[in-house]
């Protein structure tokens, strides 16, 4: 038989879900590496997809999405970020996952390099790499609490980059971008004339410092502006099975966007969308439990780290803690973590899924019940 394009041939496993597979398939195993909101939805988020379904709206819609959806996502985003967008600049998408490849469909081109972080979330290569483009990874050290360093960036530019990729707050490290190095971020992308891809979906969840958007320092002008934000609601009202989020694109921007969307997915199911309109506009306690249910597991899984003397990263956002274990995962945390899934019950993200740097490190999710969460934790070996 023919076979499959190169690029699609050398696209690597997903570390998370080789582990998190391997996990569901244990009996009686706590799941603890992978970021899926484990609490009910709100009924008025399933009745208005329901009732979407029961009058029979099944039909096409726009390729942007419906328009009251559409300005609620920018409502949201101007209170939120004091960016003053219009709904004409919101694209309804199928995911984040979705936004993102829709987002690289329309700045890279076959040969083009795209600046990604390391450890950052492993699509953001996989992606790049099924559109021809290169991923180039710019380092996030532990001497510098995973932050990056302007001038480390600045020297992995080329003429070939296109885009630098920012993710705050960060998956998997629960790292958040203060303003001023976001601002600082912008400015480097305007001296070397680079797009920006800014993957938000953690945006509703951080801890006693605030989420700045690179879209609150970027231009208003056509032409200018070149900050591109992903957003989802999959974690912030835990929606993870309906795919829905959007894509805020520049000014200027929306006949282009138009013709990329159709070529790509069309436009998202009708019930989906509605079920989103009546997460964004109506009551907002799920949001504000859960963040404060996260902000409890971080908190009682640190404690318990700092008992066993295992060194991690204080998260600032998202829902995950980024933990240090190479005194017992001799080099190789991948193997390590499938060894301690065996003999312990309990599975972790190895750091190796989101870069070499993660070499010996792991990312536990928060987000599941605490009783699990200190279970699973609490049987982590102590470094001597």
């Amino acid at each position: 038989m023919p076979e499959l394009a190169a690029h699609v041939r050398d696209v690597p496993v997903n570390q998370i879900r080789e582990i998190t597979e391997a996990a569901w398939a244990t009996p009686g195993a706590i799941v603890l590496s992978i970021g899926e909101p484990g609490f009910a939805l709100p009924r008025h988020i399933l009745d208005a997809g329901i009732a979407c379904l029961d009058r029979d709206e099944t039909n096409y819609t726009p390729n942007a999405g419906i328009p009251a959806l559409r300005e609620a996502f920018a409502a949201r985003f101007r209170e939120q970020q004091q960016v003053q967008i219009g709904a004409e600049r919101v694209y309804v998408v199928d995911g984040a996952q979705q936004g993102l490849h829709f987002a690289m469909s329309l700045l890279l081109s076959p040969g083009d390099e795209i600046l990604i972080p390391n450890p950052g979330y492993p699509t953001f290569a996989m992606t790049s790499r099924l559109l021809h483009a290169v991923p180039v990874q710019y380092p996030l050290y532990p001497g510098n609490d995973f932050q990056p360093h302007i001038e480390d960036i600045e020297a992995l530019i080329t003429p070939r980059t296109k885009v630098l990729m920012l993710n705050s707050p960060s998956n998997p490290l629960g790292a958040v971008l203060s303003g001023e190095s976001t601002r600082q971020l912008v400015e480097l992308a305007v001296r070397h004339d680079l797009w920006i891809i800014s993957d938000e979906c953690y945006e509703a969840f951080t801890f006693d410092v605030p989420h700045v958007s690179p879209a609150r320092f970027d231009s208003e002008v056509p032409g200018e502006a070149r900050v591109f934000t992903s957003l989802t609601l999959s974690k912030t009202y835990g929606l993870t099975g309906l795919r829905i989020g959007a894509l805020i694109c520049p000014p200027g921007m929306e006949q282009k966007m138009n013709n990329v969307m159709e070529a790509i997915v069309s436009c998202v199911a009708s019930p989906s969308q509605y079920a989103a309109l009546a997460a964004l506009t109506g009551p907002q306690d799920y949001v504000s439990s859960a963040r404060e249910h996260y902000r409890g597991n971080r908190d009682v899984a640190s404690s318990v780290l700092e008992a066993k003397g295992i060194p991690f990263l204080g998260a600032q956002g998202a829902f995950y803690l980024w933990a240090d274990v190479s005194h017992v995962s001799g080099g190789d945390v991948r193997t390590w973590v499938r060894k301690f899934l065996a003999e312990s019950g309990v599975s972790f993200a190895p750091g190796t899924a989101f870069g070499s740097i993660g070499e010996g490190w792991i990312r536990i999710a928060l987000c599941g019940s605490q009783q699990d969460l200190l279970d699973g934790v609490s049987r982590l070996p102590a470094k001597a």
